[in-house]
C-alpha cells in the first residue's frame, strides 16, 4: 500500500484556505516527501512532542516540521501515540523519570485522580514532571531519528549488495 496516494497535492494544498495564510512555505517538498532526512527528522520531532505535557501537540510539531523542512504527516502521525488513553500512563512515567532525575520523594495521594486533582497538585509536580517529559521526549525522539537512519543504511546496503550479485562474472571495465 503506497501512503503517498492519500496525502494531498500541491494543488490541493496551494487551494487549501486554512493553509493559506502559510504561503508557499507549506509547499516545501520535504514536509511532504518520503525520504531519509525527512522521516529522521519528523521521528525526532514526533517523538519529542509527544511528551509535551500540553494539549494540541500537533500544533508546535508542526511549527517545528516546517521551520527545520521534515515530514509533517509522519510527525503527526507520531504525536498522535500520545493520545487521551496513553497521555496519563506516559506523563505519569515521565514525572517519576523527573523525580528519580532530581533525587526527589513523591509526595503525591492518588487518591482519586482527575483534572481538578492534577489542577491541585500542580504547584509540587511540575519541576519533575518537565524535567521527566524532556527527558523522555528527548530519548525517544533520538532514538526514532537513530532507527530511521539504520534502517536507511540497511536498506541501501542490502540494494548495494543485490546490485553487486546481479553483476555478471566475466565483465569487467576498462
Amino acid at each position: 500500500m503506497r501512503i503517498k496516494k492519500y496525502l494531498p497535492t500541491r494543488e490541493q494544498l496551494r487551494k487549501t484556505r486554512s493553509l493559506q495564510f502559510l504561503g508557499d512555505m507549506i509547499l516545501e517538498p520535504n514536509l511532504w516527501h518520503f525520504n531519509r532526512y525527512s522521516l529522521s527528522f519528523a521521528a525526532l520531532v514526533g517523538g519529542f512532542c509527544a511528551f509535551l505535557p500540553m494539549p494540541f501537540q500537533m500544533i508546535p510539531a508542526a511549527v517545528i516540521c516546517v521551520w527545520i523542512r521534515c515530514n509533517v504527516p509522519v510527525t503527526i502521525l507520531l504525536v498522535w501515540f500520545s493520545n487521551p488513553i496513553t497521555m496519563g500512563p506516559m506523563m505519569y512515567f515521565a514525572y517519576r523519570v523527573g523525580l528519580v532525575l532530581l533525587g526527589q520523594d513523591s509526595q503525591l495521594a492518588l487518591e482519586a485522580p482527575n483534572f481538578q486533582w492534577f489542577m491541585d497538585q500542580i504547584g509540587q509536580i511540575w519541576q519533575p514532571l518537565i524535567l521527566g517529559c524532556l527527558i523522555c521526549g528527548s530519548v525517544v525522539g533520538v532514538a526514532g531519528f537513530v532507527a530511521v537512519r539504520l534502517y536507511y543504511r540497511w536498506r541501501i546496503t542490502r540494494y548495494k549488495q543485490r546490485k553487486r550479485s546481479r553483476k555478471p562474472a566475466g565483465v569487467t571495465r576498462n
